[in-house]
């Protein structure tokens, strides 16, 4: 008899152990040896757990660090995100509950009367019965994963809870990156201001001068009326520039979780400079984007779920059992002779069910060649995006040298075309033609600038938040865990 307990206990738990979820692998990334715009790179693995760092402040503006700091404060989409990482954590929580056995306490006190109509009162003569029933029971209910239904429920939940880990930390990343490269544009508009204002007082100058030396006969009414021209186009385009700079001033009150109505930020320099970068860019960065991550995981709740759902097939074992006691009068209600117990197993197998557990099957399954799909599109996506943000931090920085010696060239020959106007040499046309080409060239530069600047944030959002030479040395990905 020893022998068969020993026998049936050593079944049980390696039926405990059973899962019929598919073996899973982590996918692998289409291997990449090199990006066009940079040095060697690794295929993407999620490493999303490791640390990031504050990014922004490598711009070296105090203001883009304290607008950072109250977006993680007080952001509402931030918020929101939080709360839904709090959510799959708990449902997380919830599942992982159900793989231990349940216990319940519960205790009543009733008085009844029996009808004198139901069948056992009929057998004892007919009467009513009147009587109380005091009882009081501990219950417990536990149901035996042979095949690991539970346990992979548990670990579906698990994974979507990283997943949802994943997706706060993309929120926070794409709210960071937007808040830097609206502060940029803000900041290309407070210089485009600028120039504007003192390209107008030029202009009102040299309105004022062709006004008087028309009203000397020295000049033509055509060139008043062009450097009037001239002087409104420039007034019309301060007036759209300041329109736009309120718009990126309330927009980042909404970011930062403020009414626009009391935000105020004060025009600042444009000084930032995109921070050094190390060409030969660690293939690890791709492992730290969330995106990879989620589909990642994702891909682990899917195949958890293949489990679930080929357990369908087997039968569902429990094991309940109650004590307590029960008794007719209070006196007695917890004596011995009123005790109470049982226990004992259950199993329930549905046989037909006319194609349902196919049909939950074959939906197990797509779905996860669907989350397989999502992941290597998210990769492909994610090094297409690195090298869209390389190119256009290479190409900027060729176009904004190009445009610094066209504005200095714009620029000289403006002065030469005034030379050639005071000496009566050539028309007003010329100075109007050099001039605005002289503003636009000045306007192209900032531009350039700007563009280079949120090109460097889309690259740090491309590579998951932040870079430095010793992102290279982290280790494969550490082991996940919901916090």
């Amino acid at each position: 008899m020893p022998v068969r307990k020993a026998a049936a206990v050593t079944a049980l738990a390696l039926l405990g152990g059973c899962s019929l979820s598919p073996a899973y692998r982590e996918p692998a990334a289409t291997p990449v040896s090199a990006y066009q715009e940079a040095g060697e790179w690794l295929p993407a693995r999620p490493a999303d757990a490791e640390p990031r760092d504050d990014w922004w402040v490598r711009f070296g503006d105090p203001a883009l660090n304290d607008l950072q700091g109250r977006l993680a404060a007080a952001n509402p989409d931030l918020g929101a995100a939080v709360a839904r990482f709090a959510q799959a954590r708990a449902l997380a929580l919830g599942a992982r509950s159900d793989e231990f056995p349940s216990l319940a306490a519960s205790a009543a006190a009733e008085r009844q009367r029996t009808s004198a109509n139901a069948p056992a009162a009929k057998l004892i003569g007919g009467n009513a019965a009147l009587y109380n029933d005091f009882a009081a029971a501990l219950g417990l209910s536990w149901e035996i994963d042979l095949f690991g239904r539970v346990r992979n429920t548990a670990a579906a939940a698990r994974a979507q809870a990283q997943a949802s880990a994943a997706d706060l930390a993309a929120v926070r990343l794409a709210l960071q990156a937007q808040l830097a490269s609206s502060y940029f544009a803000l900041q290309g508009d407070d210089a485009a201001i600028r120039l504007l204002e003192d390209t107008l007082t030029t202009y009102d100058r040299a309105f004022e001068l062709t006004r008087n030396r028309y009203r000397e006969g020295i000049a033509a009414a055509t060139d008043v009326d062009q450097a009037d021209t001239q002087r409104q186009n420039a007034r019309a385009q301060l007036a759209a520039v300041r329109r736009e700079r309120a718009q990126l001033e309330h927009a980042l009150a909404v970011l930062v979780g403020e009414l626009p109505s009391s935000f105020t930020l004060p025009a600042h320099p444009l000084t930032a400079a995109p921070p050094p970068i190390d060409y030969v860019l660690p293939s690890t960065l791709l492992q730290r984007r969330p995106d990879v991550a989620r589909a990642e995981r994702l891909m682990a709740a899917a195949n958890a779920r293949v489990g679930v759902a080929r357990a369908a097939w087997f039968p569902v074992f429990s094991l309940s059992a109650a004590t307590g006691f029960e008794s007719t009068a209070a006196t007695t209600w917890l004596a011995a002779p009123s005790r109470l117990w049982s226990v004992g197993p259950q199993g329930e197998l549905p046989l037909i069910d006319f194609g349902s557990r196919v049909a939950v099957n074959r939906q197990a399954r797509a779905a996860f060649d669907e989350a397989l799909a999502d992941y290597r599109k998210t990769t492909l996506t994610a090094y297409q995006e690195v090298e869209d943000s390389l190119a256009a931090l290479h190409h900027t920085a060729d176009e904004l040298a190009a445009d610094a010696a066209a504005a200095n060239s714009a620029a000289s020959s403006a002065r030469h075309a005034d030379e050639r106007y005071a000496a009566g040499v050539a028309d007003y046309v010329e100075v109007t033609t050099t001039h605005t080409a002289a503003l636009q060239a000045e306007r192209a530069v900032i531009s350039a600038r700007v563009t280079e600047l949120t090109a460097a944030v889309a690259l740090v959002r491309a590579c998951g938040g932040g870079w430095s030479r010793g992102d290279a040395t982290l280790a494969a990905r550490a082991p996940r865990s919901v916090p």
